[in-house]
């Protein structure tokens, strides 16, 4: 007949194991809600408003970008040519960047200015754009820095009220000495947007 304690013992060691497989399924568990947790942080928007500052409805980016004039311009090339200014996420930190910034009327020929919601790039390959349009305004010399600043400055407020409608704008300045407005959006263009434009460049 077996020892009592040694049934004792079989069934402590039943349970030991149990409990590894328990613990391994915790720690298993924890990795994951980790790995969830990182990868949720790393989707969260890049920069947030400050205390006490007035937020904006989107996290928008300032991009510039300047080509050599009759280059044949490839996406690539033009990919690695845009160079990213700053994010910013509130109505302060805008005036911190464009404060500092010098304005369209003043860049020498073939540069271009870019403001576009965090997270799409200036070019139509972005998955934001690449099934949208684009407004293009052209102006007399002397015109671009004030339609410009009017134009993000609607955006920036959501005067449009288009939703999500609008991925960013580009202002152009080239040596003819005439400059282009551009307005980027992710789908089919509507009246609401050309009747705004319209109002705010006196077009």
């Amino acid at each position: 007949m077996n020892n009592k304690f040694d049934a004792l013992k079989d069934d402590d060691s039943g349970d030991h194991d149990q409990n590894e497989e328990n613990g391994t399924q915790k720690d298993s568990e924890k990795e994951k809600n980790e790995k969830e947790k990182n990868q949720g942080s790393s989707r969260k928007k890049s920069v947030v408003p400050g205390p006490a500052e007035h937020p904006l409805q989107y996290n928008y980016t300032f991009w510039y970008s300047r080509r050599t004039p009759g280059r044949p311009t490839s996406s690539q090339s033009y990919e690695q040519n845009i160079k990213q200014i700053g994010t910013f996420a509130s109505v302060e930190q805008f005036w911190r960047f464009y404060s500092h910034m010098v304005r369209p009327g003043d860049l020498t020929g073939h540069s271009d200015f870019h403001l576009f919601k965090e997270g799409i790039k200036p070019m139509w390959e972005d998955d934001a754009n690449k099934n949208g349009g684009k407004w293009i305004i052209r102006l007399r010399k002397g015109l671009a820095s004030r339609c410009w600043e009017n134009l993000i400055l609607a955006m920036l407020g959501e005067q449009f009220m288009v939703g999500e409608e609008i991925c960013g704008a580009v202002v152009s300045v080239r040596f003819q000495g005439q400059n282009k407005l551009q307005k980027y959006q992710n789908c089919f263009v509507n009246t609401r947007i050309y009747s705004c434009f319209a109002d705010l460049l006196s077009v």
